[in-house]
């Protein structure tokens, strides 16, 4: 493991940490919105990034499902390069190849009907507040979302996420969201009945990612659609961490039978550049945009949308979507085959996992992992989240399974890291 995921010699000759003085430099410059970062990074490649003390790690993470390639990879560093000697930006009084290009290919592999449409922003939490503007446009206002949602930080966005924690120190927040339990379709049907004809749309997650790696049933995402079409709403599906390849297929509501009015999605669509969008279906919902209503300086820029075209060209050439269903349930039976009494199990679909355990012990293995040269996440207090690159190998993902029953036993044990 050492050899694979660390073991390189920390700081300079004199023993001076680099980490620590661009931790010192970091805590004086920004805001602390994040706390204390785990490390610095310096670079990456494959899926390896390597700190700024030369310690090695095998990125489990993806930067919570961004780096979709991993890093460094051909593909996305030639298109970035050629894009960036030619355009890196211009006004929305004009458009560019591969913005054209990058909507035609999302377009294409969402299945989306003639008379569809893409909006590119910066983030997902872009994304989100173009999709609640969509909803406005219905002339309803309210909205429903799921307990234990994540749609961003925004103040609107913010009015979906579910966290008090994240909502209370900004209320009130602005307009009328309705929160039902995840999952639970009689809730789920009384809140539409209860709200009639006020209901603008229903925004869900099929996979919540933040929240734990929660999986929706066909039956729920199906029971959405049929309510929101009969009371004359919109369905819209966040896709910002389950799409883009990474649950085996596209996007996650496509193996759940449905067709939603609208999704959004960042993360994973440009493979670590920032971009965010909103995809529309059919003519009726594209329309309830138009000219001037909505817009982003920066949204849909050359560079952002090349990186996005390359990710979608690589995920296809490269077959990518079968390998994440591949790599995933090579994961999730290599955690099984350990027989831990600690493990309750792995949940999710394709490559974007949560390992839950029987007690509160995720922080530990989180802190523990890191030291040991693996990225994962403590999404829960009994459960690591998993979102590696799409790119990673059985023989990659079975060193940290290898070290996970180590790992425990400290964290059991109470020992420090």
């Amino acid at each position: 493991m050492n050899d694979l995921a660390g073991g390189s010699a920390r700081g300079d000759a004199s023993g001076t940490s680099h980490t620590s003085e661009w931790l010192g430099r970091y805590a004086a410059s920004l805001i602390p919105v994040f706390g204390v970062p785990q490390t610095v990074l310096s670079h990456g490649q494959g899926c390896y990034v390597v700190d700024v003390d030369g310690k090695r790690y095998l990125d489990l993470l993806a930067g919570i499902a961004v780096n979709t390639l991993g890093h460094g990879h051909p593909a996305l560093v030639d298109a970035v390069t050629k894009q960036a000697s030619q355009l890196v930006h211009v006004s929305n009084f004009f458009t560019s190849q591969p913005q054209v290009e990058l909507a035609e290919a999302l377009l294409r592999v969402a299945e989306a009907p003639a008379g569809s449409g893409v909006f590119f922003a910066n983030s997902g939490t872009e994304a989100i507040e173009a999709a609640v503007k969509l909803s406005r446009r219905t002339g309803r206002g309210t909205i429903i979302a799921a307990e234990g949602a994540f749609h961003g930080r925004s103040t609107g966005a913010l009015a979906l996420t579910w966290k008090l924690a994240y909502r209370e120190p900004f209320a009130p927040l602005l307009g009328r969201v309705v929160h039902v339990p995840f999952n639970d379709e009689a809730a789920l049907a009384a809140a539409v009945a209860e709200i009639g004809d006020d209901l603008a749309a229903v925004i869900l997650e099929p996979i919540q990612g933040e929240a734990g790696v929660n999986l929706s049933s066909t039956a729920y995402l199906q029971l959405a659609r049929e309510l929101t079409t009969a009371a004359g709403a919109l369905l819209i599906l966040d896709e910002i961490q389950s799409g883009m390849g990474r649950t085996g297929r596209w996007f996650a509501y496509q193996s759940r039978g449905v067709v939603p009015d609208a999704i959004t999605l960042a993360k994973g669509l440009a493979g670590g550049v920032p971009i965010g969008a909103l995809v529309t279906f059919g003519p009726e919902v594209t329309g309830l945009l138009s000219a001037g209503q909505h817009g982003s300086t920066f949204g849909g820029n050359p560079l952002a949308c090349a990186a996005g075209v390359a990710v979608v060209d690589t995920i296809e050439s490269d077959g990518l979507l079968d390998h994440a269903v591949e790599m995933g349930a090579h994961l999730a039976d290599g955690v099984a085959a350990l027989g831990h009494p600690v493990i309750a199990g792995v949940r999710g679909e394709g490559l974007l996992r949560a390992i839950a355990f029987t007690e509160p012990v995720a922080a530990q293995v989180m802190t523990l992992a890191r030291e040991a040269g693996f990225i994962v996440n403590a999404v829960a207090p009994d459960a690591l989240r998993l979102a590696p690159p799409l790119v990673i190998e059985a023989h990659e993902l079975d060193t940290f399974v290898a070290a996970l029953p180590g790992l425990l036993d400290v964290a059991l044990a109470g020992d420090p890291p």
